[in-house]
């Protein structure tokens, strides 16, 4: 009888385990101001690794995450940050964009729009996930660049959420309702805001 009960209760344990593996990636992850940033990487669109741990804590960090390259939207808020690029350098501010598109769109992204900053690529989701953003199914969008039609494939699309690291490596601002178009002077504002507050 006490056989049968411990084989009983090993055998509840190991469904308990196998099913907390299996759901491990189903686990949301929800970052809020005040949190430290997960470090994370991937390849930029100049062919390097970005890496978050040669650069977090050196500089306040803008990491914004958009839906897609080449799109309006997305296009108006990549040249914000470009045409602000100075002022934000200036306050010591490094901008990097993330979304799911792939390195080669992210070239043509930079190149069509001469952006002046790092585009990494998250085709899979990863970064986006370890921040919390919300991520739908990729898709092919069709856009004539420099004559050439060309189809731009992306593996996920990403909510346009934008996020500022301080040098500490935590998170001292999350928007998850950005305007694209107002969203380089946005932060370039609450920059210069907690700038203000910490002298």
């Amino acid at each position: 009888m006490r056989c049968l009960v411990l084989r009983s209760l090993l055998g509840l344990l190991t469904i308990f385990s196998l099913t907390r593996v299996g759901n491990a990636d189903a686990l949301e992850v929800t970052l809020s101001e005040g949190d430290v940033v997960p470090m994370f990487e991937a390849k930029a669109a100049d062919g390097m690794v970005w890496r978050s741990v040669d650069h977090v804590g050196k500089k306040i960090i803008v990491v914004y995450f958009y839906p897609a390259d080449l799109t309006g939207g997305c296009t108006r808020q990549a040249c914000g940050f470009r045409d602000r690029m100075k002022d934000l350098e200036k306050a010591g501010v490094e901008v990097v964009g993330v979304s799911g598109d792939s390195v080669d769109n992210h070239v043509l992204f930079a190149k069509v729009n001469s952006l002046n900053f790092s585009l990494l690529a998250d085709e899979h989701g990863e970064i986006s996930k370890a921040f919390g953003v919300p991520v739908r199914e990729g898709a092919t969008i069709t856009q004539l660049i420099d004559g050439v039609e060309r189809s731009l494939v992306r593996g996920v699309t990403a909510s346009r959420w934008t996020f500022l690291i301080d040098t500490h490596g935590k998170i001292v601002h999350k928007n998850t309702a950005v305007d694209a178009e107002q969203d380089s002077r946005n932060i370039l504002e609450t920059v210069r805001r907690l700038t203000a507050q910490n002298e």
